[in-house]
């Protein structure tokens, strides 16, 4: 049985990009209004709905699983130049569902 949960959230960034993996000190939990059944196997979709800086901004996400998801928004690298990962605000929307 498939299951689709859809969310947004503001998000900015005022941290550096981060370059060690696995470390989430700066990114945002999001729990899901429902959680998925035990042992699902959930994806999650993210993409930014607003337009609210010049850069780009970029999302990554960590963590998915049954109950929610971690997320963190920082301007994306471009053309030779590193970005500071810092970004204003923008509206995330978010589906999230079963495979």
């Amino acid at each position: 049985m498939s299951m689709i949960l859809t969310g947004k959230l503001e998000l900015s960034s005022t941290h550096p990009v981060e370059t060690r993996s696995g470390n989430t000190s700066t990114f945002t939990r999001v729990d899901f209004p429902t959680p998925f059944p035990t042992g699902s196997d959930v994806i999650v979709h993210a993409t930014v709905q607003t337009f609210n800086g010049a850069d780009t901004p970029g999302v990554r996400l960590h963590d998915v699983g049954e109950t929610g998801f971690l997320i963190r928004l920082n301007e994306l690298y471009g053309a030779g130049t590193k970005s500071n990962g810092e970004h204003g605000p923008e509206t995330i929307g978010w589906t999230a569902y079963t495979v």
